[in-house]
């Protein structure tokens, strides 16, 4: 997952340059101490140059202590203001990054929400909720169409430099998600906090405030797998499990693993597609289908064999199928 610098450890490095600047000066203008001229008593003490490159630095000065020979007049010419160009694009430029780049963003990402609708929520943005956005935005999902919940501000950032919408809070806040995320607008949300105690508040509060969206809910521990399914969760994926069945399976078998995951991914030379049968594919069989393979299909939520359909059963309205489909030479 991408990684920025915090504000504040961005602000501390910005103030250590111009510490760091102002040291050399004062160092500079110490060694050098006898071209400057204090108007007052004449003498330069070191409390002297201290404020002598201060009020230079940060002003045109006050006249009080002033450079006479010229090699001090060089150095005031040719170190002291450029250094104070630096210093004074510096604080511009953090000031834009923690005031005017800040509030631009809060403002897209108000207007973003306001027209939220049929999106999906991401709670979580570790690296299963990474993983998930990302194949998405592959997939063709637009990303005013992703809004990404966090209560990390770090991964709120990573996840707006994707382009998505993202807000940080707690998932499980019913306040949030209805009137920050539109809940009630969304057509799934994935629940992937990271913690299968938080998972399951998150799931609670989103089946209390939308019971018709698609729930999809990762699960650390395969003992919660089932109770997940019990709080209305749609689809529960736990990838420790799934990674044990792909490491397993590559002990005695080369190439399957390689060859899931492109079933699994955009970018792969297969995919597999869910399609519902509607009016104009009823009556078909798997041949029809060609190139295309039928692998699965589902009535009414019961499982058929698909054997049945390569030897001429036909398809109903409403079946639901899993197709094989090569995807076309250069778009893999």
């Amino acid at each position: 997952m991408p990684t920025d610098l915090d504000p504040v450890r961005t602000l501390l490095i910005r103030t250590g340059i111009v510490v760091l600047l102002f040291v050399l000066l004062i160092g500079i203008l110490w060694l050098d101490r006898d071209g400057l001229k204090d108007q007052i008593d004449g003498e330069i003490s070191f409390s002297d140059v201290i404020y002598f490159t201060m009020v230079t630095v940060t002003t045109v000065g006050y006249g009080d202590i002033v450079p006479v020979s010229s090699r001090a007049r060089i150095i005031d010419a040719l170190v002291v203001t450029p250094v104070r160009i630096f210093i004074f694009i510096i604080f511009l430029g953090t000031a834009y990054q923690l005031a005017f780049r800040q509030f631009t963003e809060i403002f897209r990402m108000a207007k973003l929400q306001a027209n939220l609708k049929h999106h999906v929520v991401v709670c979580g943005f570790g690296h299963t909720g990474y993983s998930s956005v990302k194949e998405l935005l592959a997939k063709g999902t637009h990303p005013d169409h992703i809004l990404v919940v966090d209560p990390r501000e770090d991964r709120v950032r990573a996840a707006g430099e994707l382009g998505v919408v993202a807000l940080k809070g707690d998932g499980s806040q019913e306040t949030l998600l209805r009137h920050g995320a539109f809940l009630n607008n969304a057509k799934a949300v994935i629940i992937a906090s990271g913690r299968d105690d938080t998972n399951a508040l998150i799931l609670l509060t989103v089946r209390h405030l939308n019971s018709q969206c698609r729930v999809i809910v990762s699960a650390k521990e395969e003992e919660n797998v089932k109770l997940f399914r019990q709080g209305g969760a749609n689809t529960i994926i736990s990838p420790s499990t799934y990674g044990g069945y792909m490491l397993a399976a590559a002990v005695d078998q080369q190439y399957l693993a390689d060859y899931l995951e492109d079933f699994l991914t955009v970018g792969g030379h297969v995919n597999i597609v869910e399609q519902t049968i509607g009016d104009k594919e009823s009556g078909k069989t798997a041949k029809d289908f060609h190139p295309d393979v039928l692998l699965r299909v589902y009535r009414q939520g019961t499982i058929l064999s698909p054997w049945e359909f390569q030897n001429g059963q036909r398809l109903e309205e409403g079946d639901v199928v899993l197709l094989f489909r090569p995807v076309p030479e250069g778009k893999s």
